[in-house]
């Protein structure tokens, strides 16, 4: 456990449920429905090798039995886990609806299989199940060509990355073959009433194109999705589908809207242990971003730099090809929000590659 994570708060130790298993994290008061929220975990082929996903107790026209809130990536190990928490874990009771918090893979990628399986509704932004009808059918800045271009003219040449990122073309339908025909609409502000509680949206950006928590004023609980993460600080990126985009600014004023809640919110993020500390993970986020500004602009007064430059400077490990397409979208995103307050200037260099310089 690293010294930020110390000033956080873990309600349940180090207890996390098993493969195709649950845990109870809140049973809650109100409606009598018990347990309020049991928490899965399913595994991903990744460096993050985990995403946490959640299930309430629901009624929803006349029939009892379970909202599901993200679903993970399309694959068959994943699709197995699922048929053990549905064959013990569910009480014998259907899946009435998918709430997908966003339309990253981890998040949406079985969403059809799901709904299709169950006969579930799909509740999601209109923005990000849009995003995601695109992305399912073609690339949306995880590969391709379009991909290796934008992170070249931001100086990731070297050609075997570049060939590399050329081929993930496929990378987001692989794990996001298909989307539902047809969903409802999350928005900011909206109440849904899940289980005989009220649970309300609350935007954010910066991460993904509308990103939708869900938080419950009965149960003090915020299903914060990427959006509030207890160890690692959420991806937050350039892509080359909106190339001169400010999301870091935007992720930062997102989260400031999570500072009204009370202190003593339970934090069910999507990866890391449920957590209370809501007010303290903000304010590191904050000194965390504004640090990696500090180290940018030091390195841009020095000498221009492009987003491959920096890399090292933002990144103290050894990256992976995965890893690296993450880092050189947060890398444009943090020179961009010193670009776009005058701090930076721009410029495009003889070789294509966009370097920036202190003012």
């Amino acid at each position: 456990m690293n010294s930020l994570e110390r000033l956080l708060y873990y309600p349940l130790g180090d207890a996390m449920p098993q493969q195709g298993e649950t845990l109870e994290v809140r049973a809650g008061a109100g409606s009598g429905l018990t347990p309020a929220v049991k928490w899965v975990r399913m595994g991903l082929p990744f460096a993050l090798d985990h995403i946490n996903l959640w299930l309430l107790r629901d009624e929803l026209g006349g029939r009892s039995g379970w909202t599901v809130v993200d679903c993970c990536i399309t694959r068959d190990e994943t699709k197995a886990q699922w048929e053990q928490v549905f064959a013990t874990q569910l009480d014998g009771l259907p899946i009435l609806r998918v709430i997908v918090t966003h339309m990253h893979p981890d998040h949406i990628g079985l969403a059809h299989w799901l709904c299709e399986r169950w006969q579930a509704s799909l509740w999601i932004s209109a923005t990000d199940y849009y995003a995601a009808r695109v992305g399912s059918t073609s690339t949306t800045g995880f590969g391709g060509a379009a991909a290796a271009d934008f992170f070249a003219s931001h100086g990731l040449t070297d050609p075997e990355s570049v060939e590399k990122i050329r081929g993930r073309a496929s990378y987001y339908p692989g794990m996001v073959p298909k989307v539902p025909p047809r969903f409802h609409r999350l928005h900011e502000g909206r109440v849904l009433r899940i289980g005989g509680r009220d649970w309300r949206c609350i935007s954010g950006y910066g991460h993904a194109p509308e990103h939708m928590a869900l938080y419950c004023d009965a149960l003090e609980v915020l299903i914060s999705g990427d959006m509030m993460l207890p160890k690692i600080s959420t991806n937050v990126s350039v892509h080359d589908t909106e190339p001169e985009s400010n999301p870091l600014q935007a992720f930062l004023d997102s989260i400031d809207k999570f500072r009204h809640l009370p202190a003593e919110t339970l934090v069910l993020p999507s990866h890391g242990k449920p957590f209370v500390g809501l007010h303290e993970r903000i304010r590191q986020l904050h000194e965390h971003h504004r640090d990696r500004l500090a180290e940018v602009m030091q390195a841009c007064a020095t000498a221009p730099q492009s987003a491959a430059d920096l890399l090292p400077v933002l990144f103290k490990r050894k990256l992976d090809l995965h890893q690296t397409t993450f880092a050189m979208g947060e890398s444009v995103a943090h020179l961009h929000a010193l670009w776009f307050v005058g701090k930076l200037r721009r410029e495009s260099c003889s070789d294509g590659v966009y370097r920036f310089t202190a003012v």
